[in-house]
């Protein structure tokens, strides 16, 4: 079982004219060419695994945005870390 919950809000600065959800897209392509357990929500992406891991793909999510020519970009983080594990899954479980 994964130790860590990690969501991640990407917000890329552009210069007005490029189309924000592309770069959302890049993002997420970055998590799931990683392999990790994850969930898009309308607000942020919620991934599973190890934290050191985790935030490995946040930094290469940095990483593909400003190589694909924007400024700068906001990466809004909330982690939980539990050593004895922890799921999306066990976590929403109720309210599925």
């Amino acid at each position: 079982m994964a130790k860590t919950l990690l969501s991640v809000q990407i917000i890329p600065h552009t210069d007005g004219g490029a189309d924000y959800d592309s770069y959302v897209d890049k993002a997420i392509e970055v998590i799931k060419q990683s392999g990790v357990n994850y969930q898009v929500h309308p607000l942020e992406t919620t991934m599973e695994g190890e934290l050191s891991e985790l935030l490995s793909i946040v930094e290469q999510m940095n990483e593909k945005l400003i190589e694909s020519g924007i400024e700068s970009v906001v990466s809004q983080v909330k982690i939980l870390h539990r050593p004895g594990g922890t799921s999306m899954d066990s976590m929403t479980e109720k309210y599925q």
